[in-house]
């Protein structure tokens, strides 16, 4: 399955308790998918995603609004950061094990939860990794969760340290 076949209304469920934000992740995770499987670029993805998917209509039923302005800032975001993001996701894999191995739905769903631990202090670690670990399980089933989970909490715990002071 890729990123594109779940409606953006999926993560409306989200931990937050903000629908919008919900959302603004998943529609995200799955603009970053398409950039890297089509070459397009952020500013065109964004137009199309306001224009085409967020907020409107599949197969007759309204989709859940996402929040256009986090949309745009998780998007360009994880975009502009990537060369930063990209060495941290390397260092969590196994050895021998490179980032173009893993599925490109995880990379982007790692891209856009390691953009907003590092860029968006406003929001708080826990509701990170959990909004993030429910998009990776609309997507995965067992194995890819845990390991997105990981590598979050790991992230989390080295840029928000007093975040998880006892």
């Amino acid at each position: 399955m890729n990123s594109a076949d779940i409606p953006v209304e999926t993560a409306a469920k989200g931990a937050s308790g903000a629908p919008a934000r919900s959302a603004a992740r998943l529609a995200a995770v799955q603009a970053l998918y398409q950039m890297e499987a089509s070459g397009q670029g952020v500013h065109a993805t964004i137009a199309e995603f306001e224009t085409h998917r967020l907020g409107g209509e599949l197969e007759g039923e309204r989709l859940h609004g996402a929040d256009d302005k986090f949309f745009a800032d998780i998007l360009i975001g994880a975009v502009e950061a990537q060369a930063r993001l990209d060495p941290y996701l390397e260092r969590q894999l196994a050895k021998g094990w490179t980032l173009a191995r893993i599925d490109a739905t995880a990379r982007a769903i790692l891209r856009a939860g390691l953009y907003e631990l590092i860029r968006r202090p406003d929001v708080p670690s826990k509701v990170v990794i959990s909004e993030y670990l429910e998009v990776a399980k609309a997507f995965f089933d067992d194995e890819e969760p845990k390991f997105i989970n990981a590598v979050l909490d790991a992230a989390a715990r080295q840029a928000r340290a007093d975040e998880f002071v006892v």
